[in-house]
């Protein structure tokens, strides 16, 4: 198994982020982890938390809700809407973050590259309305919970491919 570093790409003054990482599996196999409520809840998040998938309507237009359960029993809520899913190319969608309320919304999206030795490249970017809410999500521990839920999410990958 490759050691698979997650690369975080956020320049200054643009309101957007980029996340790039590689996985040991092919592309309709890291696909489906990001798209089955099962898989998710196995590597969605920091590996101390708890993730329960309250509505996931997978098409354009769908609507999805994720519901964090940190250690200390307190909830952190992601949720928005589906725009475009493309299997197992790419996918894309809203994300709101609960607490910090309307008008921070993002507009991410993941394109699945399919790498020689059955590999999997992910390259996820998130458009921001603003560097500000950008960095406000880089300053959430955001960075923390991309990189435990990918390796997480290895974790998972090696156990589905047997």
């Amino acid at each position: 198994m490759t050691e698979n570093k997650t690369k975080i790409i956020a320049e200054p003054g643009k309101p957007e982020l980029t996340i790039e990482r590689e996985f040991d599996a092919p592309r309709e196999l890291v696909f489906r982890a990001y798209t089955e409520p099962d898989l998710i809840v196995k590597w969605w998040g920091p590996k101390d938390i708890t993730t329960t998938i309250e509505k996931m309507e997978l098409k354009p237009g769908g609507e999805w809700r994720f519901i964090s359960t940190n250690p200390d029993g307190s909830k952190d809520v992601f949720f928005g809407e589906y725009k475009e899913i493309d299997p197992p190319r790419r996918m894309s969608q809203t994300f709101n973050y609960e607490p910090i309320g309307p008008g921070h919304e993002s507009v991410d999206s993941a394109v699945f590259e399919e790498l020689p030795d059955d590999r999997t490249r992910v390259i996820s970017k998130s458009a921001f309305k603003s560097v500000a809410d950008r960095d406000g999500m880089m300053q959430s521990g955001m960075e923390q919970g991309v990189n435990e839920g990918y390796e997480r999410l290895d974790d998972l990958l090696e156990e589905l491919r047997g």
